[in-house]
């Protein structure tokens, strides 16, 4: 199948910084490739030369073309900063950049499914935030795109709007649309991607499904113990442990090992505040790969605090 975004050896400058450093990279059709990096990592310029609001050297296409040969009418575009006519209401906003193509969904119907339906009608600046950035949305999905550019879709809405914007996305994918998404969401990027690009100093330090980055890169599962007991407790538990002044950290623990143990630490006497146990995720991958924190840290409680063993 012929890669509908290819970018071999992009790079850009301004002045004296490197924007990108020979960025290459291709994706699919119906396939959700996420773009995730610290600020200044290149990340918008990226999306700038995919789109050709930008120029830089190598080569990008877009459905076989440059990018400023494309159709217009096949690409849909949500730049992270965007401020449509505050005066209009939800529908005349969509309506409007409905006008701008030949062909295009009703405006109505790209509303109801961003979740808007009962506030067509409202001011753009009467809506809350999330409502206005679902709006934003739905101008980029008004001509039913082909490839569709997104960038932080969902900043500001709430958790259960996200999610209802996550599963629209996802049947976008699966209807056969090309979604390029970048995001500071880790939640988002590891539901929505079926691959990952990290972004760092210009250059893709990895790339790959989400699954196989947390692989390669996120470490060990663990067990976290709230406790001030040391590690002579559990020597003979089976498990390597480290202790600090609050906790003992059983490393390498997966799902079938957390029984085992709790059983050593009540066989102990240990008393202990809590237990979590903690999965690698793409913020592990992402910090190990940058050095940077990323948003939403991933972590699991396994047993609610007890104050100690009984």
């Amino acid at each position: 199948m012929d890669a509908v975004l290819v970018a071999d050896d992009v790079r850009r400058t301004y002045g004296d910084t490197v924007a990108l450093d020979g960025v290459s990279l291709s994706v699919a059709e119906g396939e959700v490739f996420g773009l995730i990096g610290p600020n200044g990592a290149g990340k918008t310029t990226l999306v700038r030369a995919l789109t050709g609001t930008t120029d830089a050297d190598g080569t990008v296409t877009v459905l076989g073309t440059p990018p400023s040969d494309v159709d217009t009418q096949r690409v849909g575009l949500l730049p992270q900063s965007f401020t449509p006519p505050e005066r209009l209401t939800a529908r005349e906003l969509v309506a409007y950049y409905a006008g701008l193509y030949e062909e295009t969904r009703d405006p109505e119907a790209v509303l109801a499914d961003v979740g808007l339906d009962g506030a067509s009608d409202t001011w753009y600046e009467n809506l809350s935030g999330g409502q206005q950035r679902r709006v934003c949305v739905a101008t980029a999905l008004v001509n039913d795109p082909d490839v569709l550019f997104l960038d932080e879709p969902t900043t500001g809405i709430d958790p259960a709007g996200r999610r209802a914007l996550w599963g629209l996305i996802e049947d976008l994918a699966d209807g056969g649309t090309t979604v390029f998404l970048t995001s500071h969401s880790m939640d988002e990027v590891e539901r929505l991607a079926d691959r990952v690009g990290l972004l760092n100093e210009g250059s893709l330090a990895a790339v790959g499904s989400p699954t196989d980055l947390v692989t390669e890169y996120g470490g060990e599962t663990r067990l976290v113990v709230r406790t001030e007991a040391g590690t002579d407790a559990v020597a003979d538990a089976g498990f390597v442990v480290e202790a600090d002044a609050e906790t003992l950290t059983f490393h390498d623990v997966d799902p079938r090992d957390i029984g085992p143990a709790v059983e050593a630490l009540e066989r102990a006497g240990v008393e202990y505040d809590s237990l979590t146990w903690k999965q690698p995720g793409l913020e592990e991958v992402y910090l190990r790969l940058t050095g940077e924190t990323f948003e939403g840290r991933r972590s699991r409680a396994v047993a609610a605090p007890t104050g100690g063993a009984e």
